[in-house]
């Protein structure tokens, strides 16, 4: 029982990884902010179908801080990603979702009052190799080019920023369940979520209204929306029985499999070359997982 939450990443990352992989490949076929939206709802759906067995919880007053003002950055992030996935490749972009342990040192230290032990010290020098590796080749154009291959990748941009805003809503999220319980956050939280994306996807798709008539848009986005809601439980249990960073860390073996996803599923060339990156990185995480 005492590893339990390292089961519930494993979970999490998994889904994640399937449900980045799901979408990508949707994407390519519809708009991706209704397919996003509608693959929330389902997931609304299915947190309200639980919604009568939850029992409601003592909340106390730091929930709210933490809800009302991790839901904006949400969205912010949702945006973001979606812009990640689909303009760079997804072995390329998700990999930098693997920054925001490194993020979680400083920010849950402020926001929670966690602190990494000194092992996490070498876990982030992996993880800085790593993202340093990614773009290898460029190398011989110069010691620091591949820092200037990332930043000309505009969805690797991206999900840098989203790895900094999932450490603060990683931390609120902590926070949150603190003050209440992990079920009861979850369902209420996506159910929130849901509503503030709403009109951030319809105005985005205004011009598209008409494509949720369509029957194949609903089904492109059940599966993603059921490995997302099996991720976000996963989530919030191991969230309640372990510090963010380390959670999160584990949470990011999402992060080689969706290297695996990228070369099966769409072809995408440099496989071994980001494979390679991603493995330091998650060396890293290990480390920070393991550094209790």
């Amino acid at each position: 029982m005492q590893h339990l939450w390292i089961l519930f990443g494993l979970l999490s990352a998994f889904s994640l990884a399937t449900n980045n992989a799901l979408l990508k490949k949707v994407f390519t076929q519809h708009n991706e902010y209704l397919v996003t939206w509608l693959t929330y709802f389902v997931v609304t759906v299915l947190s309200l179908s639980l919604l009568p067995f939850v029992p409601i919880p003592r909340i106390e007053p730091g929930f709210y801080d933490a809800f009302f003002v991790g839901l904006p950055l949400e969205i912010v992030a949702i945006v973001l990603y979606i812009k990640a996935l689909k303009s760079s490749p997804l072995s390329l972009t998700l990999p930098f979702l693997s920054l925001t342990p490194v993020f979680l040192i400083g920010v849950s230290y402020l926001l929670v009052g966690e602190k990494v032990s000194a092992v996490g010290a070498l876990g982030i020098v992996c993880i800085a190799a790593g993202g340093y590796t990614l773009n290898i080749r460029e190398i011989r154009k110069g010691l620091f080019q591949p820092f200037a291959a990332i930043f000309r990748e505009r969805g690797s941009v991206y999900m840098i920023l989203v790895a900094f805003i999932y450490s603060i809503t990683g931390s609120l999220g902590k926070k949150a369940i603190t003050h209440s319980s992990p079920m009861f956050f979850i369902i209420v939280y996506l159910v929130g979520f849901f509503l503030l994306l709403t009109p951030v996807a319809l105005y985005m798709t205004r011009k598209e209204w008409k494509l949720l008539r369509r029957a194949e848009l609903f089904r492109a986005a059940l599966l993603p929306g059921i490995c997302e809601f099996v991720a976000d439980l996963s989530y919030v249990f191991g969230l309640s029985l372990t510090k963010v960073a380390y959670f999160i860390s584990v949470r990011r073996l999402a992060v080689l499999v969706g290297v695996l996803y990228g070369f099966v599923l769409f072809k995408e060339s440099g496989i071994m070359e980001r494979f390679f990156g991603a493995s330091l990185m998650l060396a890293g995480f290990v480390m920070l997982a393991f550094a209790t």
